[in-house]
């Protein structure tokens, strides 16, 4: 796998296009993600549980950030406990909510550099 392949997946994906053509958008709106790619027919979602990966990446950057972002500050300002856990307690709400989109994109282009020709694409085995 090329590192320059990597590397437009995961643009496409931060940039929330197809991971595929990288032309058509993922979501059509806030909240709601689209069933397939309008330019090349590549389905998002495969099955039910597919985007579970997606909320392991969210929960993991969020407490990368949270944790990082509490010793940070901790370090150079000195707060106190309880305004830091409010603070971080909120981020800890907020920001999976803005960066779930991100999330799902990201995963589906991983899910992509794994499988090029999306495996809810093909017919089931046996002919089916």
């Amino acid at each position: 796998m090329a590192l320059g392949r990597v590397g437009v997946a995961l643009r496409r994906g931060l940039a929330l296009r197809c991971p595929r053509c990288g032309r058509a958008p993922l979501f059509d709106g806030p909240f709601r993600m689209r069933a397939r790619c309008a330019g090349c027919g590549l389905a998002f979602e495969r099955e039910a549980g597919y985007f579970v990966g997606a909320i392991y990446i969210n929960y993991g950057v969020t407490v990368l950030l949270a944790l990082a972002g509490y010793f940070a500050l901790d370090r150079w300002l000195a707060p106190s406990v309880g305004w830091q856990v409010a603070l971080w307690g909120a981020f800890a709400v907020l920001f999976p909510l803005w960066s779930f989109r991100y999330s799902k994109a990201v995963w589906l282009a991983l899910d992509h550099l794994v499988d090029p020709d999306g495996g809810g694409d093909r017919p089931a085995a046996g002919g089916r």
